[in-house]
């Protein structure tokens, strides 16, 4: 399955490349920044700030996806120029001839995304032979690696289950998975039932990163929606922290969670400001690249890199506001 969606993604490149992005109508400002997103924590302060009238909707676009697989087939169909997206799911599209450049770090994981299991899975070694979910054609896919490496247990030795984020929660309930490489906010709904936290991002710090990529011809042409966007992220994101309770309340409907739950969802991320972002960004910073190089060579080793992942034009930070709050 994934070989056909590599050979897939590559041929929908081929002719957005040979193409000249001639479904978007070419490279003008006429039509607005297109960008997809899924349901996540972290994405959704571009969504505050679109229903709160701050998003210029002549500008953005914001595209509504069900998971991150259907966000990355948005790009290649040409559908969009731009997704939040993680790292490793950046460096997989460029492997498969998608030029990204990161614009923006939403968010770094630290515990957000979880394995879950269900009672009678009570270590990581009692994974052998288990039925495991996971959506590998997303960043479940690197969250299943590390996650058998710290088991000490090969592929061979589980049962992968594919499963896109938007199936999850509906698989959990009908028994046909044993453990869940899952992430906020299904992971907050299944812990309130029978599932436990087997395994988190906390094990694996600076690895899992949540950008927005934008494809990189559309850079200059979108320079000035994508300065606007980025600013109204970081208001949405300063109005969580000038006033949580409020600013949750609003972030609850998308995620589909009650009012008093949203905040917990936040626990386990690093929200990084406008400072943090430019050191993120700077192309001589070793963080951001060095995490991109540990990633790579964990997706090459398991297959889901056809080859190192070339930094080149990774990311810039030329859209990010003056200043340094929030």
């Amino acid at each position: 399955m994934m070989h056909s969606r590599r050979t897939l993604l590559r041929k929908l490149v081929g002719g957005l490349m040979l193409g000249g992005m001639g479904g978007l109508g070419g490279c003008t400002p006429a039509q607005p920044l297109s960008v997809a997103s899924h349901v996540w924590p972290g994405y959704e302060f571009m969504f505050v700030a679109r229903d709160e009238g701050w998003l210029d909707t002549r500008q953005v676009r914001l595209v509504e996806t069900a998971s991150a697989t259907a966000s990355l087939d948005a790009l290649a169909r040409r559908d969009v120029v731009a997704a939040a997206l993680t790292l490793d799911e950046v460096l997989r599209a460029r492997d498969q001839g998608l030029p990204l450049t990161i614009v923006l770090v939403f968010d770094v994981s630290l515990g957000a995304d979880v394995v879950v299991a269900r009672p009678s899975v009570t270590a990581l070694n009692a994974l052998r032979g288990a039925r495991i979910g996971v959506e590998e054609t997303a960043v479940g896919g690197v969250m299943l690696a590390l996650l058998l490496q710290h088991a000490g247990l090969e592929t061979s030795e589980v049962v992968r289950v594919p499963l896109r984020i938007d199936q999850h929660a509906q698989a959990w309930q009908d028994g046909r998975v044993d453990a869940l490489i899952t992430y906020e906010p299904v992971a907050s709904t299944l812990l309130a039932g029978d599932a436990h936290r087997l395994f988190d991002s906390r094990r694996i710090p600076e690895t899992i990163f949540d950008v927005l990529a934008v494809h990189h011809d559309w850079l200059d042409v979108h320079r000035k929606a994508l300065t606007h966007l980025i600013a109204v992220h970081f208001r949405g994101l300063h109005a969580l922290q000038r006033n949580p309770g409020d600013t949750a309340f609003r972030l609850a409907r998308r995620l589909g969670l009650p009012g008093q739950a949203v905040m917990p969802t936040f626990r386990g991320l690093s929200l990084p400001g406008i400072d943090a972002n430019r050191a993120y960004l700077d192309p001589s910073d070793s963080r951001l690249r060095d995490a991109a190089r540990r990633v790579s060579d964990l997706m090459l080793r398991s297959g889901q890199l056809g080859q190192p992942a070339s930094l080149d034009g990774l990311t810039t930070p030329r859209f990010l506001p003056a200043g340094v709050r929030p």
